[in-house]
């Protein structure tokens, strides 16, 4: 073996260890961002759904809490509303998607009946491009049923998209400036 494949076999031993310490901290930092990012997406829904649980709770006409025109989700950011009664069959909606009322999965009543204290927050897909953050939560009173407050997630999705970029050029800019200076260091002990 040359010294010079050599010296760059030195290089490249002492770089390895030290890209996958780059690469794994900057897969944390991205899934830490995105993660915050994809969490905070809930805070505008807990509020809402919250409220409006509440004041169901204390008798409040569920259809009066319904605003007069409804929203297409797969074109609009604005929240929408979406009241369940207690055997998850829908009272009063709205938001429309291709003109109908969109369809909800059946598990997720019973997840917030069952667990988080009656709540429960996912992300709903209820067709290929519609992507919603969803909070529903369950109440009780002389009525009890479910209060459902969601959001598009595509303003959510193109901040994610826009932290992926950045954190994919830090990590290819650290890792050539970590392998230029391990490779001027092992010049200089060669």
């Amino acid at each position: 073996m040359t010294h010079l494949n050599k010296t760059a076999l030195n290089i490249l031993k002492a770089w390895i260890p030290l890209a996958i310490t780059i690469t794994c901290l900057s897969g944390l930092i991205y899934l830490v961002v995105q993660q915050d990012i994809r969490i905070g997406a809930n805070d505008p829904q807990i509020q809402i759904a919250e409220d409006l649980a509440g004041q169901l709770s204390n008798g409040q006409n569920p259809l009066a809490l319904i605003p007069p025109t409804k929203t297409d989700m797969s074109k609009s950011l604005a929240n929408y509303i979406m009241l369940f009664n207690k055997d998850a069959k829908l009272i009063g909606s709205s938001v429309t998607l291709d003109g109908k009322d969109p369809v909800i999965p059946q598990g997720v009543f019973i997840a917030a009946k069952k667990y988080q204290g009656n709540e429960t927050r996912f992300t709903w897909q209820p067709k290929i491009g519609v992507r919603s953050a969803v909070v529903l939560v369950y109440y009780r009173g002389q009525t009890p049923g479910f209060v459902l407050i969601g959001r598009s997630l595509r303003e959510i999705e193109i901040r994610e998209d826009q932290q992926g970029k950045i954190v994919l050029a830090g990590w290819i800019a650290i890792m050539l400036i970590s392998l230029s200076s391990v490779f001027i260091i092992g010049k200089i002990k060669s």
